[in-house]
């Protein structure tokens, strides 16, 4: 019998042939999406066929999920269900199970009892790895494998989707986090991260891995790097892309976390979430072309736009909701996951905005002590930023030794944060808990500079002056927008739903839990790792929207957003991508109240991240389904998307 990866190098091949042959109006056309072809149903099976068929055609009015199965490892806060995958063919789901360092197996032939048949490791490949991404795509699976030490050198391992068993692996850049198949199935697509090693002294590229699948047997494998931006930094950071990295080049400092592939496969789209950019990529040339910084949203105006406000609450000691705008205070899209899609012949990228900072040494004592060559973190809360006695009080804690090493203290600028009581010398009120005192925010950026770059200095009474130890801070930054947002293919934004995710989660109308009983404004941004903690996450990155995945149904096009503290999937009508649509928002968390670590059977699903859509016609039950990857519970959710019709 003719091997299963030899059978789809053929079909490839075949494909090949076919787009040849074909006009050049087929060519430039986007076809539909492509499913399993279906044996012909006899007579009997007509009428139910027909209305499958229908279901599967027609537009809904709009939707709502459900849970119908989940299959659970047992595992607590090990990060056991990551990124997810699904094979049509096979009626398989593909899990990261992160804690095992591979890939969970997962019969899906019946939805509502989810069975593990398998797993896929990487031990053969290198002792000590792990897998970071998985993606499906005909009958082969694509894994993405971190080396044992993450600077070095990782790998993409191709395995068949019945039997498992790898067909070849490869090497390619540091630490490959996220892995895709273009949707015409000829190229794979790593971004391999390239983080640097704890203490910094190690800082691989980033990179974008494009291996050419016509030829199983030798595959050809090419980089879209980020060396030709060297020459760019200040240009680029004077743009607004976030380049701070100790002695790092363009290529080193920018990290790709995650891809998404235009649907007539000529252009990729990566994420880079520290750098708060996004990067295209001619796929065929393998050339990265352009880096677009996404801006910064300005948390102090008050306009409605889009799909909300610009208030966010941030505080976790006020004991209430308080969403509100916060002159002086801008926030950073920083987004992880992303996907895309087309209308009207324009493609456009949708980002789950969560937020990141770096954060490397920060368990190496020597670091807070003051040694900046043992990390770099820049997270800091403004209310130690901006203490009238400075720095070194808190040096050896939390003080952030780069930050020590430039200044001995900051201030706020009266004219931008008078409204909370700043003063020249004294940020006064602003530093209190149910201010801004508890938000998180980065040291470095937002301190005014001179025409050099350097900072201005200022002295304690809030004077400008040359022999000053005081830096100036005009605004702050805070992690993510706490929301999503579309862009279109140059990187300008279409939309984003602004402060209306927060809004929804405190208001009246959200309920939480499988059965939809339980008022989400009871739990208001809290945690996915502990039971009641109402609004812990407001001083962080609220909600965290992690991970997005899109749905086609009928003539309309669906966002899924995964909010990953929170919990819950957000879902959007995007068909019109100037004008999306709430449409629902379902959290399988059945216990807020007790440590879930105790009773994880009954808590129900924590920590979404992962997500892949299942259409109709690809699914086991006929039905769109959504499976989610939840890394804190350690489940994987089924959800069934079910359809409403207009009469």
């Amino acid at each position: 019998m003719m091997p299963s990866w030899l059978r789809l190098l053929v079909a490839l091949c075949l494909a090949a042939l076919l787009v040849a042959c074909g006009s050049d109006e087929d060519e430039n056309e986007v076809g539909d999406r492509p499913g399993r072809e279906q044996p012909a149903d006899d007579d009997s099976d007509n009428e139910e066929t027909d209305r499958v068929e229908d279901d599967q055609d027609a537009t809904p009015s709009s939707l709502s999920l459900s849970l119908i199965g989940r299959y659970a490892t047992g595992q607590f806060d090990e990060s056991a269900a990551e990124v997810t995958a699904f094979d049509a063919g096979t009626q398989r789901a593909f899990v990261v199970n992160a804690r095992a360092g591979a890939v969970d197996v997962l019969d899906l032939s019946d939805p509502t009892r989810p069975t593990k048949v398998g797993t896929i490791e990487t031990t053969g490949i290198e002792e000590g790895s792990v897998v970071n991404s998985v993606a499906v795509h005909g009958s082969l699976v694509a894994v993405a494998v971190e080396a044992p030490v993450k600077t070095g050198n990782g790998y993409v391992a191709l395995h068949d989707a019945e039997s498992l068993e790898r067909i070849t692996y490869v090497e390619v850049g540091a630490q490959p986090d996220m892995v895709t198949f273009t949707p015409d199935g000829q190229y794979l697509l790593a971004a391999n991260e390239g983080e640097p090693s704890d203490d910094y002294r190690v800082d691989p590229e980033g990179s974008v891995s494009i291996l050419t699948l016509v030829d199983l047997e030798n595959i050809r494998i090419r980089t879209a790097d980020f060396q030709s931006f060297n020459e760019r930094k200040e240009a680029l950071r004077a743009s607004g892309v976030r380049l701070f990295g100790p002695n790092a080049s363009v290529a080193q400092d920018l990290e790709p976390e995650y891809i998404t592939v235009s649907e007539d496969s000529s252009l990729a789209f990566v994420s880079l979430q520290e750098n708060n950019a996004l990067a295209r990529i001619d796929v065929a040339a393998a050339t990265v072309t352009d880096v677009f910084p996404l801006g910064y949203r300005n948390h102090g105006r008050e306009d409605q736009m889009y799909g909300g406000g610009r208030g966010l609450d941030v505080s976790d000691k006020d004991d209430e909701i308080n969403i509100t705008t916060w002159p002086g205070l801008w926030g950073t899209y920083h987004p992880d996951a992303i996907a895309s899609y087309s209308a009207g012949g324009q493609t456009y990228i949708v980002t789950a905005n969560e937020g990141d900072a770096r954060a490397w040494g920060e368990d190496t004592q020597a670091y807070w002590d003051g040694d900046t060559s043992q990390g770099f973190v820049e997270e800091i809360r403004v209310k130690h930023l901006v203490h009238p006695d400075g720095f070194a009080r808190r040096v050896g804690e939390d003080m952030p030794a780069h930050l020590a090493a430039m200044a001995s203290g900051a201030l706020l600028n009266p004219e931008a944060f008078g409204y909370c009581g700043a003063t020249a010398g004294d940020a006064g009120d602003c530093r209190e808990d149910e201010n801004l005192g508890r938000l998180n925010v980065t040291w470095t950026h937002g301190y005014r500079v001179g025409e050099s770059g350097e900072p201005v200095m200022f002295n304690a009474q809030g004077e400008e002056d040359p022999e000053g130890d005081r830096l100036m801070y005009d605004r702050l930054y805070t992690f993510g927008t706490r929301d999503f947002a579309i862009w279109n293919a140059e990187g300008e934004l279409v939309w984003e739903a602004r402060d209306s995710v927060e809004q929804y989660l405190a208001s009246e109308a959200c309920r939480a839990g499988s059965r939809r009983n339980i008022p989400c404004a009871d739990y208001f941004n809290s945690g996915h790792d502990d039971g009641d903690d109402f609004d812990s996450r407001s001083d962080a990155k609220g909600p965290e929207p992690e991970g997005v995945s899109i749905g086609h149904i009928g003539g309309n096009v669906f966002a899924f957003v995964s909010l990953e503290r929170m919990g819950g999937i957000m879902v959007y009508d995007v068909t019109d991508p100037n004008s999306a649509q709430f449409v629902d928002y379902y959290n399988s968390r059945d216990n807020w109240v007790d440590n879930p670590a105790e009773n994880l059977e009954a808590a129900g699903d924590l920590g979404p991240e992962g997500s892949t859509f299942i259409a109709a016609e690809d699914s086991p039950n006929g039905e769109p389904l959504l499976i989610v990857g939840n890394e804190v519970s350690g489940t994987t959710a089924v959800y069934q998307v079910n359809l409403e019709f207009e009469e």
